[in-house]
């Protein structure tokens, strides 16, 4: 098959998404297709007539990811104009091209929803859920608004906007410690905890300055764990042990140690796997995706963070990490992505 990997783009997990499509490049090129490896913002100077017919571009791609975030404002200098607003020069002529688009992206403006539409309304298939289901895991305000009624355990939380937001509104919130978060935001980035009330105004205000809305999340002490959901069925557990504050830098740095299996009881082990099944087919998920979760210290009751809905796909990301654990390696996991989302369209029609 004909498959652009699509990656980069312009979000705050920029750099985490380069190494996702180059890595899934590479095992689909060792799968046997003819594969584009993209940035959706920067684009190409390669003809789209013939994208596919010449040698892989994967050496022009980063090769590690920086601890630090992407400045964005450079790589809008870099690129400059382009007549396709956000696309970048080339982009949408290969991706209709291609027999499917793997979207190898990360964050807003990939992970949102809005590709997705705008490639559902030029007939051009991809990997993963649909724009609607990627819209509505994006946000963790209405996230919260769907898994809630339908049972999942959450933190007790709220959520401001950053035009309604005001000093008499935020002396109501009084559960400390606290998570501060962007409701969009991904890779932990914009994430604070606050201990006090006389820290929570400013913090809500610094959080605003990566998302217009926020979510206020009661601090949940516990362990965290994600569990990879592949064609509706949960993956084996990983348990996530950062050095300090599952950030960025922690994340991205090699300080952080993942066990999957995780070591915990089976029965806990089972509730999380049911939790994260049940958390994919209320936001109505297709595909794959990764939801995450803590187990409180004091009684070992499970809460739902979030769900991702294009997960890492580097090597050493958590759902290939829990793929691997069932006989699958990335090969095989980027093809089967592929085949599932294929027919995924096949029965939608």
């Amino acid at each position: 098959m004909n498959i652009t990997v699509l990656a980069g783009g312009l979000s705050t997990e920029r750099d985490v998404s380069l190494i996702s499509g180059l890595m899934c490049a590479k095992s689909l090129a060792k799968k046997g297709h003819n594969v584009f490896l993209l940035d959706v913002f920067m684009g190409t100077e390669t003809n789209p007539d013939d994208a596919f017919a010449g040698d892989n571009n994967f050496d022009s791609f980063a090769a590690s990811i920086n601890s630090s975030e992407p400045d964005l404002e450079k790589i809008k200098k870099i690129r400059g104009t382009s007549p396709d607003g956000f696309f970048g020069k080339n982009v949408l002529e290969i991706c209709k091209r291609s027999d499917v688009v793997f979207m190898g992206l990360h964050g807003a403006n990939g992970e949102d929803g809005k590709i997705q539409a705008a490639f559902d309304l030029l007939g051009i298939k991809y990997t993963g859920s649909d724009y609607a289901a990627s819209a509505n895991a994006m946000s963790k305000s209405i996230t919260r608004q769907i898994l809630i009624p339908n049972g999942i355990n959450m933190a007790q939380g709220t959520t401001y906007t950053k035009e309604t937001f005001t000093d008499s509104q935020a002396d109501k919130w009084d559960l400390f410690p606290c998570v501060v978060k962007p409701s969009c935001g991904g890779s932990s980035i914009g994430v604070l905890i606050v201990d006090n009330k006389n820290d929570f105004i400013s913090a809500c205000n610094e959080c605003f300055t990566y998302d217009d809305e926020i979510i206020i999340e009661e601090f949940v002490k516990g362990r965290e764990f994600s569990v990879g959901v592949l064609d509706g069925k949960a993956l084996p557990v990983i348990e996530i042990i950062p050095d300090g504050l599952y950030d960025y830098s922690n994340k991205y740095s090699g300080k952080t140690k993942e066990v999957c299996p995780a070591q915990v009881d089976a029965d806990k082990a089972a509730q999380m796997q049911d939790t994260a099944q049940r958390v994919f087919r209320a936001l109505n998920l297709s595909v794959y995706a990764r939801v995450d979760c803590l187990m409180r210290e004091s009684d070992g009751k499970i809460f739902c963070l979030e769900a991702n809905t294009l997960p890492g796909m580097t090597p050493t990301s958590l759902l290939p990490q829990e793929a691997a654990q069932t006989g699958i390696n990335h090969e095989e996991l980027c093809e089967l992505i592929i085949n599932k989302s294929i027919e995924r369209f096949s029965t939608s029609k």
